[in-house]
């Protein structure tokens, strides 16, 4: 349990913060609200609401004197599954909720870490503007900007955290520094891609640009003409021009809903205003398709990433886990082919959705990372275009967890077996869909992994996050 002088002591340090106790109200609800139930199963004994950048720095300041004693978690968001990536059992869960803000100007969009994605889209779109946020309304800013993130427009755009011009960052010692490329130039690179382990970000400054509508939505269809699917993703991530214009995600899977059958979803989207851009025919117009459920238009940022989030189911079980390989249409239907074919005995669980998503790394993302000062996620542009391999499951009781993540982890240690004997697998994991038995930090590359390394030991030279947010994905063993 927290240390009560502990707690005294940062109520003295935030006067205007937000404490809740376990058993309370506030706390119910603030803890009852995660994506996922993994992290809603962690009761931690206080709760902790900052208003300001101050009153994080203050936080930190506070709990460096009390390491020894006491653990944290920083939420955003809260949607990232993981358990323990934003909660903590018997600490302390800073949630950063209350830190809002949406400022623009100069090509510039400034956050606070406490926004969705959703209401940046409303402003933005206001001004004719957009940027490489979440997919999702509902996804939080840190989680993304911090792991990767992908976006609707990271074809062309690079992964969110490739489009941070600036974080604000309260650091361990609680000063407040910034960190772009004229100042902690080094930090600024580490933090694409370290998730919690550098410091509280306050504040992201993401760059901007004009944009309408764009063309998209939902399908579903059957599987008979996935492979067909397949050969066209692995087509469209070889042409350089329409890559790049287009934003892809097809699955297979498995949801009660629908019957005992396998069932097909594509979300494809085309990033200009273009009713019916002919190269997304093949993802849109093939049939036999449940054609009630075919929502493909024109539609605004903010409209495309509500109607995702309307297909994320909240408070149930749910977890993800993927690895990357390279555009190979036989390595996908042999990765399609594994898991399809253990979808039978995780069937009979209850409320089971479990879905098998396939979204592209085309050259021109990792060519954009690399324009915009690079990150510390080890993808380079010789590596081809490549595709992440995402496995996620919602489910309704916690008696049927180990029957899903079981199945999950044994479908996916086959698929990696299968693309390495094929010499296609990439060594990248993406940390935001990584669980507990994954280390997308080693993933980056041993060069990525001493920079970040060395980036703690400079401005976390006691390891505090290290030690007292325990958390996510560390840095040293």
């Amino acid at each position: 349990m927290a240390n009560p002088s502990a707690i005294d002591a940062l109520k003295q340090a935030i006067p205007n913060g937000v404490f809740s106790e376990c058993g309370e109200e506030l706390y119910e609800t603030l803890n009852g609200s995660y994506l996922s139930g993994f992290e809603s199963d962690l009761k931690p004994s206080w709760i902790v609401q900052p208003r300001t950048k101050e009153d994080v720095a203050a936080f930190l300041k506070t709990i460096s004197s009390h390491s020894d004693s006491l653990t944290f978690a920083v939420r955003g968001g809260g949607q990232q599954p993981l358990p323990g990536s934003a909660n903590i059992q018997d600490g302390i869960t800073l949630d950063l909720r209350l830190l809002t803000g949406i400022d623009i100007g100069n090509g510039v969009v400034k956050v606070g870490a406490g926004e969705r994605w959703g209401s940046v889209y409303e402003k933005l779109g206001t001004d004719g503007l957009a940027v490489a946020g979440g997919r999702s309304a509902t996804n939080g800013i840190g989680g993304l900007a911090l792991e990767g993130g992908l976006s609707f427009f990271s074809s062309g755009e690079g992964f969110i955290c490739d489009n941070v011009v600036n974080y604000e960052v309260a650091l361990a010692s609680g000063e407040i520094v910034n960190a772009n490329a004229n100042d902690n130039a080094d930090l600024w690179i580490a933090l694409k891609g370290s998730g919690n382990n550098l410091g509280i970000v306050t504040r992201y400054d993401l760059r901007t640009f004009k944009q309408g509508q764009i063309w998209g939505g939902f399908l579903f269809y059957f599987a008979p003409t996935f492979p067909s699917q397949l050969e066209a993703l692995v087509h469209v991530l070889h042409d350089p021009v329409e890559s790049k214009r287009t934003h892809l995600m097809i699955s297979i899977g498995y949801s009660a809903m629908f019957g005992s059958d396998v069932m097909c979803l594509n979300q494809p989207y085309y990033l200009d205003a273009v009713t019916n851009p002919p190269v997304l025919d093949v993802f849109s117009k093939m049939q036999p398709q449940i054609d009630a459920l075919n929502t493909m238009r024109l539609h605004t940022v903010a409209e495309a990433a509500t109607e995702q989030a309307g297909g994320v189911q909240s408070q149930v079980r749910c977890a993800y886990m993927n690895i990357t390989v390279k555009a190979d249409v036989a390595t996908l239907q042999a990765a399609t082919d594994i898991y399809t074919g253990g979808l039978g005995p995780v069937k009979s669980v209850e409320g089971l959705t479990a879905s098998f998503t396939m979204q592209p790394y085309p050259v021109s993302l990792t060519e954009q990372s690399e324009a915009t000062g690079g990150n510390s996620l080890g993808l380079k542009p010789p590596d081809g275009p490549l595709v992440s391999l995402l496995l996620l499951s919602y489910w309704r009781n916690r008696s049927d967890d180990d029957t899903v993540i079981n199945f999950m982890k044994e479908v996916l240690e086959k698929m990696k077996q299968d693309a390495a004997s094929r010499e296609q697998l990439v060594p990248f994991v993406y940390m935001n869909y990584a669980w507990t038995h994954q280390d997308p930090i080693n993933s980056y590359g041993a060069e990525n992994k001493k920079r970040l390394q060395k980036a703690s030991k400079k401005y976390d030279p006691e390891g505090l996050f290290q030690k007292a947010c325990p958390g996510g994905f560390k840095l040293f063993p």
